[in-house]
């Protein structure tokens, strides 16, 4: 179903059809209400007259509306009345000269109760009636049929002024509605059409395609807005995409065209031994390059997927683990590595992720850090937060490239430090693991840090 049919329906239709259904449920219990105010009138009248009735001379039956001074002006509304002798035969009827077929030609008091009965009855023109007959007694004992009734019309009249006017609003409404909710369906679908065809353009790959204007802020206003930077994301993820396979073709031909220039030297003329072997070891040299930087990429393509199992663990454990293996290649370039963890750190994280992330730091340190100076592997919790900071005493990072580092093979404006994925690798685990990796101040050389959440988090 369209979305602007299930607007219509929903939204002018189904509440036209539920206000009608109110109209006529509400409509019968209006008019039970009134037939029961008829009802309590007209026992009201009976019982006045039954007492009554035969207080006169002698005993003599009478009817008290007949010497009311208002007879005239209530004539219309007061109901017809009719006593009735034991034999059956009418007594006293009123009014005497109209309202025939209102009450009982005959009636004998044994045909009715003590108990008054109410029942509706209808005259041939379609006039309803509502009667009560109830059986009374003279002082003398003998007993006697006293019957009432009085119209419905009035209460149909009502009822019927009732429906005319709640069918009017009832109708009106419904058009009110139809009328609206026809704006806001076409409203509503062009919104989501454009929507669609944005979303139909990054199907096809065309994430240039601009996405709609949010407008309002209502939840397809939210949904455009998601979109739109989903759509920013997907561009930025595609830009940055290309300029990776661009900077990764770039490193991986610099070692290729070495090892071909060295291949073709070698034979271009003939070569004794020892050049022989030199250009080889310069090839394997090479070679070995292409080995590193591949494995790098592979490494920076799964930190990427982000597919880590995290799980409870000691992030000082991992620092002092990092430590022991880069010590051999510390002590190489007479440093210290040195870590400084005073109690325990409990974390989420994946035991070889994280500790990757840790080697391409202290291996970084190490890389630009002076002899005779020392790397330091800081672990601490922050509330939430299990923070791993690594320190060196090299040339530092300037503010202004902290977070191009950060990026795949992005290097320093002097080219001191960076052209490489270790970073990028560091990044990319810790977001992985719903961290982040930055650069920060220090006294001197660099301060990387890795925070990811605490196992109390």
């Amino acid at each position: 179903m369209k979305l602007a049919t299930r607007l219509w329906l929903w939204g002018a239709l189904v509440p036209f059809v539920g206000t009608v259904a109110a109209l006529l449920a509400a409509g019968q219990i209006f008019r039970a209400n009134l037939e029961r105010t008829v009802d309590e009138a007209l026992l009201g009248q009976a019982a006045v007259e039954a007492v009554s009735m035969f207080d006169g001379p002698n005993y003599s039956p009478h009817l008290h509306i007949l010497k009311s001074p208002l007879q005239h002006a209530v004539a219309q509304i007061a109901p017809a009345i009719a006593l009735y002798e034991p034999d059956g035969r009418v007594r006293i009827r009123y009014p005497s000269d109209a309202r025939e077929g209102w009450t009982a030609e005959r009636l004998r008091p044994e045909d009715v109760e003590p108990e008054p009965r109410l029942e509706t009855r209808q005259l041939p023109d379609g006039t309803r009636l509502r009667v009560v007959s109830v059986e009374i007694k003279s002082p003398a004992g003998e007993p006697h049929a006293l019957q009432l009734a009085a119209s419905l019309a009035p209460v149909d009249a009502t009822v019927r002024v009732y429906h005319r006017t709640g069918f009017a609003m009832a109708l009106a409404l419904g058009v009110a509605l139809f009328l609206l909710q026809s704006y806001l369906a076409a409203r509503v679908s062009a919104r989501v059409k454009r929507l669609t065809g944005h979303m139909g353009a990054l199907r096809e790959g065309k994430l240039d395609a601009v996405p709609p204007r949010p407008e309002g802020g209502d939840e397809i206003a939210e949904l455009t807005g998601v979109v739109a930077d989903a759509t920013a994301k997907l561009r930025g993820a595609r830009a940055a995409q290309d300029l990776l396979v661009a900077e990764a073709a770039h490193e991986l031909r610099t070692p290729l065209t070495l090892m071909r220039t060295s291949i073709d030297l070698a034979l271009r003329r003939k070569r004794e031994v020892p050049e022989l072997v030199a250009s080889l070891e310069e090839t394997r040299r090479e070679v070995d390059r292409l080995a590193h930087l591949s494995t790098r990429l592979l490494d920076f393509a799964t930190a990427r997927r982000g597919t880590w199992d995290r799980a409870p663990g000691d992030l000082a454990a991992v620092a002092r683990d990092a430590a022991e293996a880069a010590r051999a290649a510390a002590e190489e370039r007479r440093l210290l590595v040195q870590v400084i963890a005073p109690a325990p750190v409990p974390a989420l994280f994946d035991p070889e992720g994280l500790r990757q992330a840790v080697d391409n730091l202290v291996g970084n340190a190490i890389k630009f850090s002076p002899p005779g100076t020392a790397v330091t592997v800081a672990v601490a919790e922050d509330g939430r937060i299990a923070r791993l900071v690594v320190q060196d005493e090299g040339p530092g990072i300037p503010v202004e490239d902290r977070e191009r580092f950060f990026h795949p093979f992005e290097r320093g404006r002097d080219g001191a430090r960076g052209a490489g994925l270790g970073l990028a690798i560091v990044r990319e685990i810790a977001n992985g693991h719903g961290g982040r990796a930055y650069a920060t101040d220090a006294p001197r050389g660099a301060r990387v840090v890795i925070e990811i959440p605490s196992a109390r988090a």
